[in-house]
C-alpha cells in the first residue's frame, strides 16, 4: 500500500532528499504509512528511511533531520486516507432526527478513532479493528474518547443497532489494561440505559479507573423529526434529578477513592432538574467541557474573576445576549449580578424558542438563524447583539439553517458579536473591548 504524496514543502529535508509529488510514501524505517497517525509517529526520528515509489519504481531515500522536525510532506487529505463513517443505527442519533435540506456535511456520521486523538470526537469501537487497538497502544495515544451508552452487551446492540456493539466493549477494556487514558460518555436515554442499568454500567466502568478518568452523563436530544424512529421522550425534571443523583453518588466513591470524582451529569440535567450548577472546583480538570460538563461552572468562574477589576464604559451601553432557553436564566443571574456594579449598562438576555428543531431542543448551539431572526426582529436589542460561537459552523459563518452572520446582522440592523465560551471574553463583548485589556 501506498499514500499519495500531493505536495513536498519548500527547503524541508523531504525537498533536499528530492522527493516530489510524483512519489508515493510507502513506508517510514520499516514501518506501514497508512494514515497520518503512523506518519506523524514515525517522522520524529532523526536518521529516517523512507520508501517511496515512482511509477513502477521503487526506490529508498535516506534523510537525516532535527528530532520532531517535520519531513514536510503534504497530502491529499489530513488523515492521509478516507474518513471513517459510523456502522450504527443508534436508536438516539442526532443526525437521524435532522430534516431534509441541510449541508451534505451535517448528514456526516463519523466514528474514526484518528479523530478521536487528533480533534476530540468520540467513538464507538464497532469498527474497530485489532491493528488499530495494537497501534494506540504502542503509541501510546491517549486520551481516547469512547461513546460507551452501557456495558450491558446485549442492551448496547439493541441501542446502537449493530450486532457488534456488545462485543466491541472488549477494546474499552484492553485500552485501561494498557493503561490508556478514557473519556467516556453515556448518551441516556430515558427507562432504557438509566436506573439500574446505569448503576450496572458505572460499576462496571469502575473497574477500569483510573484508566477511565472521566464519565460525562449526557441526556438525548429529542427533535420534532422523529417519524418512524424509535420512541423516545426528553427527560423530565424529576428523571433528570434522579440522573444527578446516581451521578453525585458515584462521583463521592471515585472522589474518596482517587480524589477525582471522574463520573458528571452535563450542564444539561441540572438545568433541566432546576438544579444549581455546582462550583467550578467541583469539575475538577473539565476533562468533559465539550461534553457540556462543567461548562458554565467555568464560564461562571471565568466570568467573576475578569469582572474583580473592570473598566466602567465612559458612556451608556446597551447590549443583548441571544441564547437558547436552557441557559438562559442562568445567563440572566450572571449579568444581572455584573450590571448591579457597573451603572452604565443594561444588559437583556433574551432566551430563543427552538421552532426549527422542535421546543424540546433547548441548547444554544442547536439554534437558527431563522429563529433568531423571527424572535427578535423588531426589538430593541441596543449597541451589539452577543451570540455564542456554539451556534455557528467551524467558519463562524453560517447557523445549522444555512442562513449567514451577515443575513442576520442586516435583517435585525444591528452589529452582532461572536462571544466563545469563556467568561474573559463574555466580559469583554459586554463592555465592547475589542481584546483582553
Amino acid at each position: 500500500m501506498a499514500v499519495f504524496i500531493k505536495e513536498v514543502q519548500a527547503d524541508t529535508p523531504a525537498a533536499l532528499a528530492g522527493i516530489t509529488g510524483q512519489d508515493k510514501l510507502i513506508s517510514i524505517n520499516g514501518h506501514p504509512i497508512i494514515d497520518v497517525l503512523d506518519y506523524r509517529f514515525y517522522e520524529t526520528n532523526r536518521n529516517l528511511e523512507l520508501v517511496l515509489k515512482r511509477g513502477d519504481s521503487v526506490r529508498t531515500v535516506s534523510i537525516h533531520k532535527g528530532q520532531y522536525e517535520p519531513i514536510g510532506l503534504d497530502f491529499e487529505t489530513y488523515l492521509m486516507d478516507q474518513q471513517h463513517s459510523c456502522a450504527n443505527r443508534c436508536i438516539f442519533c442526532f443526525i437521524d432526527q435532522l430534516p431534509k435540506g441541510m449541508r451534505k456535511t451535517l448528514y456526516f456520521k463519523d466514528d474514526d478513532s484518528r479523530l478521536s486523538f487528533l480533534f476530540g470526537n468520540y467513538i464507538t469501537m464497532t469498527n474497530l479493528s485489532d491493528r488499530e487497538v495494537d497501534r494506540i497502544i504502542q503509541m501510546h495515544i491517549s486520551p481516547i474518547n469512547i461513546s460507551v451508552h452501557t456495558t450491558n452487551p446485549e442492551l448496547r446492540c439493541k441501542m446502537m443497532g449493530n450486532r457488534l456493539a456488545g462485543e466491541s466493549l472488549k477494546y474499552l477494556y484492553r485500552l485501561a489494561k494498557a493503561n490508556t487514558k478514557i473519556n467516556c460518555q453515556l448518551v441516556l436515554c430515558s427507562g432504557i440505559n438509566d436506573g439500574k442499568e446505569l448503576e450496572r454500567t458505572l460499576k462496571d466502568l469502575s473497574s477500569c479507573v483510573p484508566a477511565v478518568q472521566s464519565i460525562a452523563l449526557v441526556p438525548l436530544g429529542v427533535t420534532k423529526y422523529r417519524d418512524g424512529l424509535y420512541p423516545l421522550v426528553p427527560y423530565t425534571p424529576q428523571q433528570a434529578k434522579e440522573v444527578i443523583g446516581q451521578a453525585e453518588a458515584w462521583g463521592e466513591r471515585f472522589f474518596k477513592k482517587y480524589g477525582n470524582r471522574i463520573c458528571y451529569a452535563a450542564d444539561e440535567f441540572y438545568l433541566n432538574a432546576n438544579l444549581p450548577i455546582p462550583n467550578a472546583e467541583f469539575y475538577g480538570d473539565f476533562d468533559q467541557l465539550e461534553n457540556g460538563v462543567g461548562l458554565l461552572a467555568s464560564q461562571k468562574q471565568e466570568f467573576e474573576m475578569a469582572a474583580e477589576d473592570f473598566k466602567e464604559p465612559s458612556q451608556m451601553r446597551k447590549i443583548t445576549l441571544a441564547t437558547g432557553i436552557a441557559a438562559a436564566p442562568f445567563l440572566k443571574e450572571l449579568l444581572d449580578g455584573f450590571q448591579r456594579k457597573c451603572n452604565n449598562l443594561i444588559c437583556q438576555v433574551i432566551p430563543i424558542r427552538n421552532d426549527f428543531f422542535g421546543t424540546t431542543i433547548t441548547v444554544a448551539g442547536l439554534i437558527t438563524g431563522r429563529d433568531l431572526i423571527a424572535q427578535l426582529q423588531g426589538k430593541d436589542l441596543g449597541d451589539e447583539l452577543l451570540l455564542p460561537t456554539v451556534m455557528l459552523r467551524h467558519e463562524q459563518d453560517l447557523f445549522l439553517d444555512n442562513v449567514s452572520v451577515d443575513e442576520v446582522e442586516k435583517t435585525l440592523k444591528v452589529p452582532i458579536r461572536l462571544v466563545p465560551n469563556d467568561g474573559w471574553e463574555l466580559l469583554n463583548a459586554v463592555l465592547g473591548r475589542k481584546d483582553d485589556v
